[in-house]
């Protein structure tokens, strides 16, 4: 089930989400888990926390692919471009004598080659010195949007050019706040850490494979609050619009399922298993194209 997007033959998300094989209607009664605890899990909502992550990982990922040039230009003296972002995007640099700044703009609308439409403007700044170990990346939005979505909020990422594996890794620290067209909103806070694993220096977007874990919180409206913890890596691949493999921990009150993301087909869907030792294939995401 390798379905990738028009440019391979992506998520190539990618959240991202990256579209999807499932719709949902909200005119329909949503899809309640009975865990046999006290606590219940919506579908719907768990759908909305995963496509929180995916902006979240989006947006932190557009921030490390510019970063990512810019490093490998300084430090090979070579003349590396990346594709992944198209020629709609406008990127604008201010250099001080410590420090350059980036502004990545989208304008009024600019798709990505996984599909995902953004506009406005990610900010981007980091210390000049792209020979050091690590550097220290900020980035915040300006009027952004992602399919459709108003996204603010900022994320720090401390970048390691290379970890104990000889691969580039970063950790960051994040936090977002979405408000969707049917005027609901959601937010995301969480730590994570990437390892980038395949693809690195290629300039070819559709072969970057990273390695994800880390812990997040999602609270969506009327306050369902959801804790996210890594149990095995999230692989990602962004030739494919959705996490390929890679278990999740999600709790919510005093309840716990986990979420399998499968064998490493690139498809929407993932594994629950509740309480109780029971499982079902469920649709991750609400994004649709």
């Amino acid at each position: 089930m390798k379905n990738c997007f028009k440019n391979l033959n992506f998520t190539g998300l990618l959240l991202l989400a990256i579209v999807f094989n499932f719709s949902c209607n909200k005119d329909e009664s949503p899809e309640i888990i009975e865990t046999g605890e006290t606590e219940t899990f919506e579908v719907a909502q768990l759908q909305a926390s995963d496509e929180s992550e995916l902006i979240s990982e989006e947006i932190i990922n557009i921030g490390e692919d510019v970063y990512a040039t810019d490093e490998i230009q300084a430090t090979s003296r070579g003349s590396y471009i990346s594709d992944y972002l198209p020629d709609c995007v406008t990127i604008t640099t201010v250099v001080t004598s410590t420090s350059k700044e980036k502004t990545i703009d989208f304008g009024e609308g600019c798709e990505l080659p996984n599909g995902n439409l953004l506009s406005g403007k990610i900010i981007l700044s980091y210390l000049k010195d792209m020979e050091a170990a690590t550097n220290m990346l900020s980035l915040s939005l300006e009027n952004f949007t992602f399919n459709g979505v108003s996204v603010e909020g900022n994320a720090t990422v401390q970048r390691m050019r290379s970890n104990d594996n000889g691969n580039p890794q970063s950790d960051a620290v994040a936090s977002f706040t979405g408000e969707w067209p049917d005027g609901s909103s959601a937010s995301f806070t969480g730590n994570r850490t990437r390892e980038w694993i395949e693809g690195f220096g290629s300039g070819f977007w559709g072969d970057n494979v990273f390695l994800i874990s880390g812990k997040g919180t999602y609270t969506g409206k009327l306050d369902n609050v959801f804790v996210k913890e890594t149990i095995s890596p999230l692989r990602r691949e962004l030739s494919c619009r959705f996490i390929v493999s890679g278990i999740l921990e999600i709790s919510k009150n005093d309840t716990t399922v986990s979420l399998d993301f499968g064998d490493g087909s690139c498809d929407s869907k993932g594994i629950l298993t509740y309480p109780n030792g029971e499982s079902e294939e469920i649709f991750l995401r609400r994004f649709k194209k």
